[in-house]
């Protein structure tokens, strides 16, 4: 009895910092940088103010919700060397994890309805993200071209290749895109785990939890040599699922 007395106090005092603290500050802050962000670009310094400003407002968004982040990997990559990160997508705070600690700078392939929200999508447009339409094959066509003027000026791009938030936790299917433009461009591809983010605030809920969240960053996948056709494209798209599978947390791995 005092058990669930006691988790139900707690579910109601994180309410009321989140509701009165944390929203707050988060959309004070998130205006601030996407403002900041977008007045640095506009000068021409779009490759310092796309990624410093939103490193920071990642984890500043991780700090004040008191989640606690672990980060693995980090040795395997190379500096100046770009590549194509794929990662599964438990929750809203995949993204500020990869910002904030994977340590960098990158574009985000993002849903063109992104574009739409206030401040952010400017920002994000200035900072040479790319926002595709998935309903088209022409956009995505355009997003590969997209994406080799991006690569040509040293930058990584980071795709969620499951295309939208997972309802259970556990890995869905990954579209080809994002194995397409490595393939193409013949640029590493770097599978991430991503755990905990589920636990903190998982699809369909405004709500926070607290929790500790972890980032396996595992070796390099080389597409050197290999021809941009369907079964290497398979080929890498499975791979990188069963690197991102093996390192999940047990509640999360498929049956």
């Amino acid at each position: 009895m005092w058990f669930y007395a006691i988790v139900a106090m707690r579910k109601f005092f994180i309410s009321l910092y989140q509701i009165f603290i944390w929203l707050p500050l988060f959309l004070l802050f998130t205006i601030i940088v996407a403002i900041v962000t977008v007045i640095g670009c506009l000068l021409g310094s779009e490759k310092v103010f796309s990624y410093y400003p939103c490193k920071i407002w990642s984890r500043f968004n991780c700090i004040i919700t008191f989640c606690r982040i672990k980060v693995t990997g980090k040795e395997k990559l190379k500096k100046n060397q770009s590549y194509v990160f794929v990662a599964n997508h438990q929750g809203i705070y995949d993204c500020w994890l990869i910002f904030g600690y994977l340590g960098i700078p990158i574009k985000w392939i993002m849903k063109r309805s992104l574009r739409k929200i206030p401040f952010v999508g400017k920002a994000c447009e200035l900072s040479g993200f790319i926002f595709v339409d998935d309903s088209s094959p022409m956009t995505r066509v355009k997003a590969i071209y997209e994406a080799k003027e991006k690569f040509k000026n040293g930058a990584s791009i980071a795709i969620f290749p499951e295309g939208s938030r997972t309802a259970t936790g556990k890995l869905g299917k990954f579209k080809n895109g994002a194995f397409r433009i490595a393939l193409d461009l013949q640029l590493p591809i770097v599978p991430i785990t991503l755990n905990g983010s589920y636990e903190v605030m998982p699809r369909n809920t405004i709500f926070i939890c607290p929790h500790r969240m972890e980032i396996i960053i595992h070796d390099p996948i080389s597409t050197a040599d290999l021809i941009p056709m369907a079964p290497n494209i398979h080929l890498l798209s499975d791979k990188a699922w069963k690197k991102i599978e093996s390192s999940l947390w047990e509640q999360y791995r498929s049956e």
